[in-house]
């Protein structure tokens, strides 16, 4: 089995690179991968995550999950593949082959993935080579994308302006749910 080196690049609005590249063989699950790359960036395994496989401009392709997430039979024709039961090899399409890495689905963690090579020899276990940047204190704190931090606008439409939501609602008498006839 060959060994690959993939480029694993942590994408922040912080102008710092903070990057590591890893050696896997190309037998292992994506949940070995993804618990490499978990430790190389000293994240917890707490959280939900995807792969998607990516095309050379960075677009989400097929999706790879931690788990399932399906509620039961499901409609869909093609249910993500889980990273436990998918081989990185067999997603590999191209020399230069790209995976986005999505990490906590409320921090919005993104993880840039690319192959850089392909290695003739066996690599033992996944291991960092390389590694480039940490990551502040406070952006681990508040993540990439905090709710606390994000801005909401609400556009209110011309029959609702007039409308006073405190007393036009049930006549301002609703205390609680069991107010309702049910």
């Amino acid at each position: 089995m060959p060994g690959l080196k993939f480029r694993v690049l942590l994408d922040s609005v912080k102008e710092e690179e903070i990057f590591c590249d890893i050696v896997v063989n190309d037998d292992q699950t994506f949940e070995s991968f993804y618990k490499t790359i978990l430790q190389a960036f000293d994240f917890s395994n707490d959280q939900m995550a995807s792969f998607f496989v990516s095309d050379v401009e960075w677009n989400k392709g097929k999706e790879i999950s931690l788990m399932d997430m399906a509620f039961g039979p499901s409609d869909l024709e093609e249910a993500p593949d889980q990273m436990s039961d998918l081989m990185i090899r067999e997603t590999i399409q191209d020399p230069k082959q790209r995976f986005i890495l999505v990490y906590d689905f409320l921090n919005m963690w993104i993880f840039l993935i690319e192959l850089q090579e392909i290695l003739s020899e066996d690599v033992g276990a996944s291991e960092v080579v390389v590694k480039v940047g940490e990551i502040p204190e406070q952006m681990r704190k508040e993540g990439t994308n905090s709710l606390e931090n994000m801005q909401f606008e609400t556009e209110i439409s011309d029959d609702l302006k007039d409308f006073d939501f405190d007393d036009d609602l049930d006549g301002g008498e609703f205390e609680n749910i069991d107010d309702f006839d049910i």
